[in-house]
């Protein structure tokens, strides 16, 4: 980390021309030297396992970058020598992980994009058909229209470019009023709100070794409700994340099957115990009821009974 911040500095001093450029073309080309020999090793130690992370393929782009000669057709790269910077976000684990939720809001922020990409033709066309006339410079193709109303949307010097339709079309106000609090103040806050809740569903992050396999989480001590434990997570402000959620859901009704069964199970144990019962019950006083009575003899004293 300390070279990558080294490397920084030093490319932003190479901006200043009251600053000898040898020493600083010196030590850019020592951390570079330092990069290679780290990628180098990380490559001999993991070999095809380096891949398996997508943080080690991108510190190997960027320094693949920086290795391109400088001069002819690609005096242009020599620019992308300050992406070597971007390595910080790799070396850094809260880094990693806040680029990791923006990556997870990409799917809802592409939806919101198409959205305002409808919204902007449906305007775009409804601007042209209204003000070409006008204001041709601003409105008289389709794509002055669209750049017209991006400007809008952005509030930059926007009532300098109304203020004049609306001297011609006083109505002019019932089309860009509603356009700036749609696209300026509603589809624009969607954006915030996705990464918001993205960012949200943050978790710790894991350790993992050089080759991008997680290491094992250590196990956290169990706390008992005297130690603070919530008993209701949702009470005390602890945001659960949607896939576990899912799964203690599962988990509950799992249970609650299994507890189904048992007490189905002890039930008809309970009516075969209760239905034997009443079977030896009742077969004791049948002995007297078929006439069988005892005849009695000389040791029977119900025989000399008067």
């Amino acid at each position: 980390m300390a070279v990558i911040i080294v490397n920084a500095i030093t490319l932003g001093l190479e901006t200043f021309q009251n600053v000898p450029q040898q020493v600083l073309h010196a030590v850019d080309l020592a951390c570079l030297i330092v990069f290679v020999v780290e990628l180098t090793l990380k490559l001999y130690a993991h070999g095809l396992r380096f891949f398996r992370s997508s943080w080690n393929v991108f510190d190997l782009l960027v320094v693949v970058v920086a290795l391109v000669p400088g001069s002819g057709a690609f005096a242009v790269l020599r620019a992308l020598r300050v992406l070597r910077v971007l390595r910080l976000i790799s070396a850094v684990p809260r880094l990693r992980q806040v680029v990791g939720a923006l990556m997870a809001a990409v799917p809802g922020m592409l939806s919101i994009g198409a959205l305002l990409g409808l919204l902007f033709y449906v305007s775009g066309v409804m601007a042209t058909m209204l003000f070409a006339d006008t204001d041709p410079e601003r409105f008289g193709t389709l794509w002055a229209s669209l750049f017209s109303l991006f400007q809008v949307m952005t509030l930059d010097s926007w009532s300098a470019l109304v203020l004049p339709i609306m001297a011609e079309h006083a109505w002019a106000w019932a089309f860009f009023v509603p356009f700036v609090l749609i696209s300026a103040f509603a589809v624009l806050n969607l954006f915030i709100a996705v990464i918001v809740d993205s960012m949200q569903h943050l978790k710790p992050p894991a350790e993992e070794h050089e080759d991008g396999t997680a290491l094992a989480p250590s196990p956290a001590p169990a706390r008992s409700h005297a130690e603070g434990l919530p008993d209701d997570p949702f009470e005390e402000g602890v945001l659960v994340p949607a896939e576990e959620l899912g799964q203690l859901r599962a988990e509950l009704a799992a249970l609650r099957g299994e507890v189904s069964t048992l007490t189905q199970a002890l039930r008809i144990g309970a009516s075969s115990g209760a239905a034997t019962a009443s079977t030896v019950t009742s077969a004791a006083p049948l002995s007297g009821a078929d006439g069988r009575v005892p005849t009695g003899g000389d040791d029977d004293t119900s025989t000399h009974v008067r």
